[in-house]
């Protein structure tokens, strides 16, 4: 039995249109509900959100049965880290504030299993092969990892065009708030001169062959990454969708 097919890796080298959503709840119950919605792919936020190695396992076995894709966060591009995600599951991680090619490539050798990588070879007792399960796991697993690096300063737009060219590297998501603060606009992604970089950097990623994401949470900015040819788009955040969903309710009710 071989690793499972990773489809949203798969729908990316097919040039496919991902729509996902943020995952920052840090609850099984939550990204259950979550996984109910209907989107391709799901961020299980271990950057910004309270998760451990723990919560995220419980967050990957409640989107086992949906047909959302979940892309674990981690919250730095430790290789201790990968290796820990790969094992409980995860199939497609995202790593932030990824600056060079070397970052990139060290990531790659994180997900791959020797003799091209580092990723340790202690799969018996991983989630990852069902306990020993998936007989094949090791020799099939590296072609069904996805790796997604975020580019969200000017360190890394100078270096995006080596990081791109790193072999294993299959998509690279903009973060924009980071991006925008970097560039000395507090955050605000929304300003022309921050615009204008993203969409450089979307083209940019797109031309050489690997996936271009990002996140917007305005309908204006959501449609603006569109058209500016982002493929695997998160549209909205859980924790903003709850709030933002409950004030409003409470404001109307409280009006009457």
């Amino acid at each position: 039995m071989a690793a499972p097919l990773n489809s949203f890796k798969q729908a990316l080298a097919e040039g496919e249109r991902q729509i996902g959503c943020w995952v920052g709840l840090a609850d099984g119950y939550a990204a259950e509900i979550m996984g109910t919605a209907g989107f391709d792919w799901l961020v299980i936020d271990g950057e910004h959100a309270p998760n451990d190695i723990r919560s995220l396992r419980d967050q990957l076995i409640a989107l086992q049965a949906s047909d959302s894709h979940p892309v674990v966060r981690l919250p730095v591009g430790e290789t201790w880290m990968v290796k820990q995600a790969l094992d409980i599951g995860a199939q497609t991680i995202l790593v932030p504030m990824v600056e060079s090619a070397e970052q990139a490539a060290e990531l790659v050798r994180a997900c791959t299993y020797p003799p091209h990588g580092t990723r340790g070879v202690g799969a018996a007792l991983a989630r990852a092969t069902q306990y020993s399960s998936v007989s094949d796991y090791i020799p099939t697993a590296d072609a069904q990892i996805c790796l997604l690096v975020q580019v969200e300063n000017r360190a890394g737009i100078a270096a995006l065009d080596d990081i791109l060219a790193i072999d294993g590297v299959d998509g690279v998501f903009i973060g924009p708030a980071d991006l925008a603060a970097d560039l000395g606009y507090g955050g605000n992604a929304g300003a022309p001169e921050v615009q204008a970089v993203i969409a450089d950097a979307l083209a940019r990623i797109k031309a050489a062959g690997k996936a271009p994401g990002i996140l917007g949470v305005t309908e204006q900015a959501t449609q603006g990454y569109l058209d500016m040819g982002a493929q695997f788009l998160a549209v909205g955040i859980d924790v903003l969708i709850l709030a933002q969903t409950a004030r409003a309710l409470a404001k109307h009710w409280k009006a009457k």
